[in-house]
């Protein structure tokens, strides 16, 4: 079933980027300008071992590493997915630790301290956490509009039930973790959606329109399976499209 899924996220994505007009970038309020922008697709690969270095478990089958391929989708999250791309191509996510897996999502980006994300220069408009880490704003892109909106939900525009141009509606859906009555609180912390039809229907569940759906897994999905609390990512690279994230502005 998650090979299927597969196969027709890669099918999607081959069609709606054939969709997008030539040029075609979202509409960034100039306030986020210090922060980084993902003006279009990327793909990024990480690569997974237990701490034990015991297998990977996926349908019977043992694996001595774990990878996924996602795309990340600047066309829907410019700056969800321009931070993520930005700190994988730092190096932030290499030797980070699974911090839960719980049958609903796989999360990872807290690093080891006292900071619950990455710490750097914060943008102007939205300020720094506790403990300086870059905070990002919500970011939720409703079908009809022009452009996403920011700082807010779909509750409170008013707007509950509309259906997110990238919903989460498949297996290995990533999504911008925060606490949740802080909506601009995301730093570097996201997760994977195990995705169920029964338990998280797309347009129905508590995630669309609330929390920034900002890519997809292409391949490797099934590996989410047996991606356990404490696992490692061993390395995270960018390997399509890197020429379309914009860094901020120093101005």
């Amino acid at each position: 079933a998650y090979e299927s899924q597969e196969i027709i996220a890669k099918q999607i994505g081959l069609v709606e980027e054939n969709m997008v007009p030539a040029g075609y970038k979202a509409t960034v309020p100039l306030q986020y300008s210090d922060l980084p922008q993902l003006e279009g697709r990327a793909t990024v690969e990480m690569v997974f071992k237990k701490p034990d270095n015991a297998p990977f478990n996926v349908n019977g089958q043992n694996f001595p590493k774990a990878k996924l391929t996602m795309v990340i989708d600047g066309y829907t999250a410019p700056i969800t997915g321009g931070n993520f791309v930005d700190l994988v191509q730092k190096g932030f996510y290499n030797n980070m630790k699974i911090s839960r897996s719980d049958g609903f999502v796989v999360q990872t980006g807290n690093p080891e301290g006292e900071a619950d994300g990455y710490v750097g220069t914060p943008s102007k408009s939205v300020g720094a956490g506790p403990h300086g880490e870059r905070l990002i704003p919500n970011e939720i892109f409703l079908k009809g509009d022009k452009a996403p909106l920011y700082e807010t939900t779909v509750e409170d525009e008013g707007r509950g039930g509309e259906a997110t141009v990238l919903p989460f509606s498949s297996y290995g859906a990533m999504g911008w973790a925060r606490e949740e009555y802080d909506v601009n609180s995301g730093s570097s912390q996201f997760f994977w959606l195990l995705f169920d039809s029964d338990l998280t229907p797309a347009g129905k569940n508590v995630l669309d329109g609330r929390y920034p759906c900002f890519g997809y897994v292409v391949d490797g999905s099934d590996f989410l399976t047996d991606i356990k609390e404490g696992d490692i990512i061993v390395s995270a690279k960018v390997t399509d499209g890197l020429d379309k994230l914009k860094q901020p502005s120093t101005s």
